[in-house]
């Protein structure tokens, strides 16, 4: 290693390296390890020392062996040496082909017949990389220009708008199905006997002890009627079950204890109960609700259930 890669690569190549894997392997969350995790930093300081002080203390040692060397050792390590570097030579061309660089014994031809107060310049071509670099840049441009100024292709800041736009259908289509994040504009009656059958064990456990297990009313009023406080149909009662009843005298809200998903499967099993007919109903609460959107029937008036007229 050391003899393809010097001092000043070598120490920083390895200081990263064992920074990177620390970070990699290490979960710190959004935040880098070592600004987490103090001791870290107090760690990669001290290694980078231990480093350093290893390089030099190896370098002096190195010279210290090379001036106890014999002169046959001395040359044979010479030799060893030039060996090693034509290996690398692949390197040296690399680097040549990319820079152009020219030995220092050609800077006479290179330098340039004048000079400011005493500082000449030497008269060097741009490096290939450099040339070659702005030839990519004036291709990027031409097409660049030509997708977006002539062909008219949008933009990021179309783009932009493009994304929002489908993102926020997106989001009202998740709305519309994800169930925890239902309100009462987006709940649907639930009709099969799975959700039914959990919308009974919801309310055995949090509403009987207030509407009885048949759900004819004690404290709470009966709701197998047609009578509603608060307004029937499943949007009511999701909102009211969610929000609570009256203030001071109504029923608790539900929306911190039950899940969304969970108040319209307990609301719908209580709608399922409409016209049971319980044994001894407490006294009708309320008015009599009509679902308007339902569909009319022939008749002119519907008549409830205390013989109460209701206009359509």
């Amino acid at each position: 290693m050391k003899k393809f890669f010097p001092v000043y690569v070598r120490v920083p190549l390895i200081f990263f390296i064992v920074f990177g894997l620390m970070e990699f392997f290490i979960d710190s969350g959004d935040r880098p390890a070592f600004i987490k995790y103090p001791m870290l930093s107090v760690f990669l300081f001290a290694f980078l020392f231990i480093l350093i002080a290893i390089e030099i203390t190896l370098s002096a040692v190195n010279r210290i062996m090379y001036q106890l060397m014999t002169p046959e050792e001395k040359a044979k390590l010479a030799y060893e040496d030039s060996l090693s570097l034509k290996e690398s030579n692949w390197y040296k061309n690399l680097m040549h082909k990319l820079t152009k660089t020219q030995p220092i014994e050609r800077e006479g031809d290179l330098l340039m017949h004048h000079d400011y107060d005493g500082i000449k310049e030497l008269d060097n071509n741009l490096p290939p990389w450099w040339i070659y670099l702005f030839y990519i840049t004036i291709v990027f441009g031409v097409i660049y220009f030509t997708r977006y100024e002539v062909f008219g292709a949008a933009d990021q800041e179309a783009e932009l708008k493009t994304e929002m736009a489908q993102a926020k259908v997106d989001v009202e289509e998740y709305l519309k199905t994800a169930p925890d994040l239902m309100d009462e504009k987006t709940v649907v009656l639930l009709t099969d006997p799975e959700n039914l059958a959990a919308g009974k064990e919801i309310f055995t456990t949090n509403c009987a002890a207030c509407h009885r297990a048949d759900a004819g009313g004690q404290i709470g009023p009966n709701l197998t009627d047609n009578h509603w406080i608060l307004g029937g149909g499943i949007k009511n009662l999701f909102h009211t079950i969610t929000n609570g009843g009256r203030d001071g005298k109504g029923m608790i809200s539900w929306k911190g204890t039950l899940k969304p998903k969970e108040i319209q499967k307990v609301a719908s099993y209580i709608l399922s109960l409409q016209g049971s007919n319980p044994k001894d109903p407490k006294a009708p609460d309320g008015e009599i609700w009509v679902d308007e959107s339902a569909p009319k029937t022939d008749a002119a008036e519907v008549k409830g259930t205390d013989n109460t007229e209701v206009k359509k």
